[in-house]
């Protein structure tokens, strides 16, 4: 019985220490914000981060792939967001704070939509 409690509580600690090294903060620079107009051209709608993939021309005309992404689902249903609120096509403009090592991933703040509607991640 001894057992089976030490067991028991050596499951829960090893449990609650991969919840915990799963959450982190976004390696961003909150110096500037960037903006991003491109194609929709993937969507993860998952947790820790639901991300799209967005093809962006860059000023040398060339094509760039970024990465924008925001809180959690829950946060952003919260705010207005569902799993179908982008799709696959659309044209965004995503603002938010880039990588600070340079890659292009965006932890955004706010999205807006071809039609002119802004949707934020964090708050109305």
């Amino acid at each position: 019985m001894k057992q089976l409690a030490s067991a028991v509580v050596i499951l829960g600690l090893m449990f609650t220490s991969v919840g915990l090294s799963a959450h982190h903060s976004w390696p961003v620079s909150n110096d500037k914000l960037v903006t991003v107009k491109g194609t929709v051209k993937e969507i993860s709608w998952a947790n820790p981060h639901p991300m799209f993939k967005v093809e962006v021309k860059a000023n040398d005309g060339k094509t760039e792939m970024w990465e924008i992404g925001g809180p959690a689902i829950t946060r952003m249903e919260a705010n207005g967001w569902t799993a179908t609120t982008l799709k696959v096509g659309d044209v965004i403009t995503g603002t938010g704070y880039q990588f600070s090592d340079g890659q292009k991933i965006v932890r955004l703040e706010r999205v807006v939509l071809a039609d002119g509607k802004e949707l934020r991640v964090y708050g109305r």
